[in-house]
């Protein structure tokens, strides 16, 4: 099976952005809200798919720290695995990694955790995990085809992971057109809007 180049390009982004950020908190101690000032600004300037003249059009919702939340993980071993479907019709195989359960305002809900497995075979990517979801404001504030978030397998400790929706972003297909983009999966698209994170991309005033 030859390497979906989407999730390879945005997990190694991931993995290049959290080493420049560990290097550059340490520095000075930052807010909240200075934390995530940083990595929209990297995002930004790191991203692959917009050209810079069009970068001021990626809009991000107002920064809301009610939006970080920690979630209880639980586990799941999955052997059989699926083919999660993408944009252009294409499938990739996926495996359902965890079930993740939090409080978002006043309602419980769950998101899965999903592992590729196209990267289980990549020595630096192997503990990448992805998190694609779908909300109420899906479509219309946000991007019709969903949201992802990355973590790895050290992330999870003690059966906690620390959910941060004001750093949840677009997929390229969001952008342009041509990627295999994961579409997130029915379970995974909530009935709760999110209002935190990367808005949609659009030319137009936000």
């Amino acid at each position: 099976m030859s390497i979906n180049p989407l999730i390879f390009k945005r997990a190694a982004c991931v993995f290049l952005l959290s080493a420049m950020f560990s290097q550059l908190l340490p520095a000075q101690k930052k807010s909240y809200r200075d934390s995530i000032l940083v990595f929209q600004k990297n995002y930004i300037a790191t991203h692959e798919v917009v050209d810079k003249p069009d970068k001021k059009y990626i809009h991000f919702y107002e920064i809301d720290k009610s939006y970080c939340v920690t979630a209880t993980f639980e586990k799941i071993n999955d052997r059989e695995g699926f083919y999660m479907n993408t944009s252009s019709g294409a499938k990739s195989k996926y495996f359902k990694y965890g079930l993740l359960t939090f409080k978002l305002k006043d309602s419980l809900v769950h998101l899965y955790v999903y592992q590729s497995k196209v990267l289980t075979k990549n020595e630096k990517l192997k503990e990448y995990l992805f998190v694609p979801f779908g909300d109420a404001t899906s479509g219309f504030e946000s991007y019709g085809g969903g949201r992802y978030m990355d973590f790895y397998v050290p992330d999870i400790k003690n059966r906690k992971l620390k959910l941060d929706f004001n750093k949840a972003y677009n997929p390229y297909c969001a952008y342009v057109a041509g990627y295999d983009c994961p579409i997130p999966p029915v379970e995974n698209l909530l009935p709760v809007p999110i209002p935190a994170g990367e808005k949609n991309y659009s030319k137009k005033v936000h």
